[in-house]
C-alpha cells in the first residue's frame, strides 16, 4: 500500500487554525500572551533577515529566533547541505559505527579554539551545557558548579540548577547544589572555592538577560582562580558563538582566556536541525570516557546525526566563505553607534550596550515632571512594562520584530541575523526613533497601551 502525505495541502486546509491548535494542544499561554500584545500575526514566508506576511507586507526580524538563525532564514548553501544528504540516503545512526560528517564537524569547530581538543554532539544548548556540567563534576570528583546571577543556561533540570533567575527556578526545586556569584565579582568567586567542592564556574561572556558583560581582565582572572583550585571554566557560547558579537566565540575579545570547556548551539543548525556542541580538552573528555566499559556512559540518541552535522558543516562554510563573523563586527559597531547617540536626546533612554550584533538598549526614569510620572505608573504596576510598550510599536507600527530581554527589565535585546547590514540599521534606526518621539510626547496611543498592560499586570497580581 502506498502512503500518500501532502504537506502543502495539509497546511492551506488548517493553516489558518495554528493560534486555536496552539491554545488547545500546546503551551496554552502562549497564544493569549500574543493576542493580548498584538503579536498574534500570520506570517506566510521568510527569507534572510525578513518576513513576509499574506499581503506580501515585510518584517524585519532582529529577534532571529533567539539567536538560531544567524545567518537568516532559509540559507540556500544549508538548504543544498540538507537536500544533498537526505539524497544521499546515509547510512546514519546505526549507533554501531563511525560517520565521518561527525569527524568533519569537530575537526572544523576546533580549529577555531585551537586550545580544545575533543567535541560531544547532542540537540540542544541545554543539552550542550547538561553534558559539560556532567563532565566538569566527573574530570574533577567535585559536586559543585557555580554560576553568575542573573546568568541563563537552560531549562532542562541539571542546566536550570545554574539557572540565575528565580522566575524559571521557582516550582521546580529541589535542583542541584550549585552556588551563584555576582558577574565579575573575584572575591566571591574565591570564597567559595575555597570550600574544595567545586568542580567549575559556568559564565556567559555576555549574559543574554539585559545584555551585561563581563568586566574587562574578569575571565582571565577567574580561569587563574579556578586552575589554582583545580576547578575548570565552563564558558557558554550557546547563543553568543559562532560570530554574534563579532569574534567567533564571545570569550576570545579577552587575551589569554582558554576554557576547559565550551558549550554552543543555536547559530550551528542554520535554523533548520537542532544541534548542541561540548567542545572539551582531550584529559577531561578521557575521564569521562575512561574505559571501554563506559563508552556509551553520556550519549544522546539523536546525537551527531548526519542531517545535523549536514547543517553544521554548511553554516561554518559560508560563515568562513561570506565573512560572516567581520560583517557582525562591523554591523554591529554601526548599530550600536548609532544607537548610542540618541542617549542624550531621549531622556527615557539610559544605555546601549553590548558587542556586535548583541546589542541592549536600556530604559530609564525620566527628568521631567510628566514624564517622570507615567513612568512612575508603569513601573508601580510592573517592571519592564515600558521596554513592552516600545517592542509593541516597533512590530505594529514599523513591522521589526524584538523581544524584551528579560522578565521585569526596561532592556530591549537586538540580535537580529548576522547577515544584516546598513539598509537594515538605518530601518531599525529610523523606527526606534519615531518610536521614542512618540513616547517623549507624553501622550499618544503608545501610552495608551500602556494603561493596557498595567490593567493587565494589575489583574494577573
Amino acid at each position: 500500500m502506498t502512503t500518500e502525505f501532502d504537506l502543502g495541502a495539509l497546511l492551506a486546509e488548517r493553516g489558518a487554525e495554528r493560534y486555536e491548535l496552539h491554545g488547545k494542544y500546546l503551551n496554552h499561554q502562549l497564544p493569549r500572551m500574543l493576542h493580548t500584545i498584538g503579536f498574534d500575526k500570520v506570517y506566510e514566508r521568510a527569507e534572510g533577515a525578513y518576513f513576509w506576511d499574506a499581503d506580501g507586507a515585510d518584517y524585519l526580524d532582529m529577534l532571529a529566533g533567539f539567536g538560531v538563525m544567524g545567518l537568516g532564514r532559509h540559507h540556500p548553501v544549508v538548504r543544498t547541505a540538507l537536500h544533498d544528504v537526505l539524497d544521499a540516503q546515509l547510512a546514519d545512526l546505526t549507533r554501531f559505527d563511525c560517520q565521518p560528517l561527525p569527524g568533519l564537524l569537530a575537526e572544523k569547530l576546533l580549529a577555531h579554539s585551537p586550545h580544545l581538543d575533543r567535541v560531544f554532539f547532542g540537540n540542544s544548548g541545554t543539552e550542550a551545557v547538561e553534558t559539560a556540567l556532567k563532565f566538569a563534576r566527573r574530570a574533577t570528583g567535585r559536586p559543585r558548579v557555580l554560576y553568575c546571577e542573573h546568568a541563563f543556561h537552560g531549562l532542562t533540570t541539571g542546566s536550570l540548577s545554574v539557572n540565575g533567575e528565580d522566575g524559571f527556578r521557582d516550582g521546580f526545586a529541589p535542583l542541584l547544589p550549585d552556588t551563584a556569584v555576582p558577574l565579575g565579582d573575584l572575591d566571591a568567586l574565591a570564597r567559595e572555592l575555597k570550600k574544595g567542592d567545586v568542580a567549575a564556574l559556568i559564565v556567559e561572556p555576555i549574559q543574554g538577560k539585559g545584555v551585561h558583560e563581563a568586566p574587562p581582565g574578569c575571565l582571565r582572572a577567574a580561569q587563574e582562580l579556578l586552575h589554582k583550585h583545580k576547578a575548570l571554566l565552563i564558558a557558554d557560547e550557546v547563543q553568543t558563538g559562532l560570530g554574534r558579537t563579532g569574534d567567533f566565540y564571545a570569550y576570545q575579545h579577552e587575551d589569554g582566556v582558554e576554557p576547559d570547556l565550551v558549550c554552543v548551539a543555536k547559530a550551528l543548525s542554520g535554523g533548520y536541525v537542532p544541534v548542541g556542541a561540548t567542545l572539551g580538552k582531550d584529559w577531561i573528555f578521557k575521564k569521562v570516557y575512561s574505559s571501554m566499559d563506559r563508552v556509551l556512559v553520556h550519549s544522546a540518541s539523536f546525537g551527531s546525526n548526519a542531517q545535523a552535522m549536514a547543517a553544521g558543516l554548511a553554516v561554518l562554510a559560508v560563515m568562513e566563505n561570506e565573512q560572516i563573523v567581520a560583517n557582525a563586527r562591523a554591523t554591529g559597531e554601526l548599530l550600536k553607534s548609532r544607537l548610542a547617540a540618541l542617549v542624550d536626546k531621549y531622556e527615557l533612554l539610559a544605555d546601549v550596550r553590548g558587542r556586535g550584533l548583541m546589542i541592549g538598549i536600556e530604559f530609564g526614569r525620566p527628568s521631567s515632571l510628566k514624564l517622570r510620572s507615567r513612568w512612575a505608573m508603569l513601573q508601580a504596576a510592573r517592571k519592564g512594562l515600558f521596554a513592552q510598550m516600545v517592542v509593541v510599536p516597533l512590530l505594529q507600527r514599523h513591522r521589526i520584530l524584538t523581544q524584551v530581554s528579560g522578565d521585569h527589565l526596561e532592556v530591549i535585546k537586538l540580535i537580529p541575523p548576522l547577515i544584516v547590514g546598513e539598509r537594515e540599521v538605518d530601518r531599525f534606526v529610523d523606527a526606534f526613533t519615531d518610536v521614542m518621539d512618540d513616547a517623549h510626547t507624553g501622550g499618544g496611543l503608545m501610552w495608551d497601551f500602556g494603561k493596557t498592560l498595567v490593567k493587565q499586570a494589575v489583574a494577573n497580581r
